[in-house]
């Protein structure tokens, strides 16, 4: 704890130090001062547990600087020093809220009882403080929770005094991306800019796994809907959303209507399995364009697949082996099933492939991980599309091992694309869904073939440069611009790198 002095006498403020052993009772001496003025600055300012006062200070005397530091709201504890015994003024100290009323000489072990009783009265204080903000904190999460769950009797609440009253209230959650890892909360007030004092603008209700927020109050929602709004795209490394996952309710105008964004918010936590790759996101708007009606799940689906799956590979149609893939996926998104039945069905049908593969083929050299570590991995993997990709990649590598090619060639594809497209803003993240594979897949694809996809990139639109610099009409910029690069100094460093020199000397050089 921290005690002040203030005392007018140099000589006294001085022997006030070292009275008593300070350190010894748990105090540091935070500051000192000799005139009325200053001691109240300082006090509202360092904000001690215990001042020592001297009742007589010029400039403002020891009783004012008590009601004015009362006034402005300081709640340490005062000790009044005095020369001389005053009745009055030691009724009008206690008045004011001051503890003790020594006087001078002060007696060594009169100040250290004062001391030592005042500090004992913070210490219960402070414990009896922490006790009621406890039992109130978890009072106001449990009426929380009620008023989310809808069984809150909202007639018998307060709602002033628990800042509910709003004309706007959503209910949005939030949870860690990556379940593998911990990271540190995040300062939501910053991250929408809005000041939360008393919690006003909203509130924070952990359950389980996941936290709910309870927006209130149009201007948050606003905030939350601008901070949603920014982060449509992909969220960029290193920012808040790029370690967090969040889902969002329907804004309603009612107390009683708050269930609504909350069950809304239940239901797309229980959707997150079907989320896409890099999707951290999920708006209450995704329940309502879940149109088709839920499929069931059958043994026959199993099979069906498998059946299907194993004509592909040996047949090597990899478009028509990616097509089922896609449909299987689909067909999980919309089953009326729950994820550990959906991940068995998975399972089940990647075994079956996998063991006819092995009987048909039974001199190939296939590497397929033990049933044991599939099941492992199937039960750690959060996500549709990861279980999807794995599945893919393995069939994948069973069609180049055993299958009889049709001429097919998706690297291909994709390069004709690219060599028709290249003026657009290519990324592997635009082209996947276009030939329906992951990123990462055809990432995989373009290192295999021994040049990554930006290099691929950067040499079809270089190679279609050096072919316009033939034309003296075109400026440097504009061709820049028509082979895809916005900004033109960039492209000069590209066209260096490839060719050696600059584009203005290519085309003098023609």
């Amino acid at each position: 704890m921290n005690v002040f002095i203030a005392d007018d006498e140099k000589i006294v403020l001085e022997g006030l130090k070292y009275i008593v052993d300070w350190n010894s009772l748990g105090f540091t001496i935070c500051g000192t001062a000799m005139n009325g003025e200053e001691a109240l600055d300082q006090i509202l300012s360092l904000s001690p547990d215990i001042v020592l006062m001297d009742i007589r200070m010029p400039k403002m005397n020891g009783i004012d600087v008590v009601t004015n530091a009362v006034k402005e709201g300081f709640k340490g504890k005062f000790i009044i020093l005095s020369g001389v015994v005053d009745f009055k003024m030691a009724q009008s100290a206690m008045r004011n809220g001051v503890e003790f009323y020594l006087t001078k000489p002060i007696d060594e072990e009169e100040l250290e009882k004062a001391i030592v009783s005042i500090k004992d009265d913070i210490i219960e204080d402070k414990h009896n403080s922490n006790v009621y903000e406890q039992y109130k904190s978890k009072a106001r999460n449990h009426i929380l929770e009620e008023i989310l769950q809808g069984t809150a009797d909202l007639d018998r609440l307060d709602i002033d005094e628990l800042h509910l009253n709003a004309n706007l209230y959503q209910v949005i959650s939030y949870e860690n991306y990556n379940p593998n890892y911990n990271y540190q909360n995040w300062d939501f007030e910053k991250l929408i800019r809005v000041t939360n004092k008393d919690q006003h603008s909203f509130d924070v209700i952990s359950t389980g796994m996941h936290h709910l927020i309870l927006l209130k109050g149009d201007f948050a929602i606003n905030q939350f809907k601008r901070l949603v709004d920014h982060y449509k795209n992909l969220p960029q490394k290193g920012s808040p959303l790029d370690s967090i996952f969040i889902s969002y309710g329907r804004i309603v105008s009612r107390l009683s209507d708050i269930p609504q964004s909350y069950n809304d918010v239940e239901a797309l936590t229980n959707r997150r399995f079907f989320c896409s790759e890099n999707q951290h996101v999920l708006s209450f708007e995704s329940l309502r364009e879940k149109s088709l009606p839920p499929v069931l799940l059958h043994r026959s689906t199993s099979n069906n697949f498998s059946e299907k799956i194993v004509n592909f590979i040996q047949s090597k149609n990899e478009m028509q082996l990616k097509a089922t893939m896609d449909e299987l996926s689909e067909l999980m998104k919309n089953a009326s099933a729950n994820i550990k039945d959906i991940k068995l069905t998975l399972l089940d049908i990647y075994i079956n492939v996998k063991q006819r593969i092995l009987q048909q083929f039974p001199n190939a050299e296939i590497p397929v991980p033990p049933n044991t570590t599939v099941i492992l991995l199937f039960e750690k993997k959060y996500y549709l599309y990861e279980l999807i990709d794995f599945m893919w990649e393995q069939f994948d590598m069973m069609m180049r091992i055993v299958g009889i090619s049709t001429g097919s060639n998706v690297l291909e594809d994709i390069k004709y694309y690219i060599n028709h497209n290249y003026e657009q803003d290519l990324k592997l993240e635009t082209i996947a869904p276009i030939f329906g594979y992951s990123s990462s897949y055809l990432g995989k694809l373009f290192s295999k073939d021994g040049v990554n996809f930006n290099s691929y990139m950067d040499q079809v639109r270089i190679n279609k440069a050096k072919e316009l610099l033939a034309n003296p009409e075109l400026k440097v910029y504009e061709i820049a611009a028509k082979v895809g690069y916005k900004d033109v100094n960039y492209f000069h460093i590209k066209f260096k790198k490839y060719t050696g020199t600059s584009p203005a000397e290519y085309r003098k050089n023609l």
